[in-house]
């Protein structure tokens, strides 16, 4: 049996080319805004959203830290298994030493009372769950941002202590946002945004932003610089230099 081969020629085929992504600038809030948001918030919200800030870190990695991940004495925040699942070091905020202590404070609170009550331990990554059953029991891999219940885990159907839900900071974050009277679509993602572009604004390179937020490829990072050009810190618009 022959197999018979159709070669089409369609050169119009060659100017077609990849589907081309369309990225939007981010919104980004001023430096009064975010004092303005952070005056509206208090406790673990407060905390919160001064990490979202001061590190740039994403919600689901700032709700998922464990009490391993804070080293205080090299000032060091250590995000595991970002975006991408790769780790990643950030700094400590000096300025948080104090609120972190208090929420540590509070969740080895709840995790004595876990463990006085037997609970299962607070979930692990799965690896680590086969080889060391037992570790989600120890203070190191509890939660930083425990809940205040314990909820049944909907894939092992465990009663357990989970983190703060994401859901919970982003309402706090936008009633804050509009007792501060602030219209911008702001989401607690805009923290990030505006953390980079606060640092691109102070003079830091763009590498050195693009480590932080744990981008994989510097163009990602280089949204923020259009931001900068688009905002006052570019070109000087014609108008300004008519005659009054």
């Amino acid at each position: 049996m022959y197999k018979v081969v159709l070669q089409i020629d369609l050169p119009w085929l060659a100017d077609i080319g990849k589907p081309k992504i369309s990225r939007r600038l981010p919104v980004v809030l001023s430096i009064d805004e975010v004092c303005n948001i952070f005056m509206h918030l208090s406790g673990e919200h407060l905390l919160l959203a001064k990490l979202l800030y001061g590190t740039g870190m994403r919600i689901s990695e700032a709700i998922t830290l464990r009490v391993k991940d804070i080293d205080f004495l090299h000032r060091t925040i250590i995000v595991r298994e970002g975006k991408g699942g790769k780790d990643r070091a950030l700094m400590l905020p000096s300025s948080l030493t104090e609120l972190l202590h208090a929420q540590l404070t509070l969740a080895n609170s709840i995790w004595a009372k876990d463990r006085a009550a037997n609970l299962p331990g607070v979930e692990t990554p799965f690896a680590l769950e086969r080889k060391y059953p037992k570790a989600g029991q120890t203070w190191a891999w509890h939660w930083i941002f425990p809940q205040a219940e314990v909820s049944t885990d909907p894939r092992s159907k465990i009663v357990r202590r989970h983190h703060l839900y994401d859901r919970t900071f982003q309402r706090a974050f936008k009633t804050a946002k509009e007792k501060a009277g602030i219209h911008k679509p702001a989401t607690p993602h805009t923290l990030r945004h505006s953390f980079a572009t606060h640092l691109l604004q102070s003079g830091y390179d763009i590498r050195t932003v693009q480590d932080l937020l744990g981008h994989a490829d510097v163009s990602t990072t280089m949204i923020y610089t259009h931001v900068l050009k688009v905002g006052g810190g570019g070109v000087r618009s014609p108008l300004d230099s008519l005659p009054k």
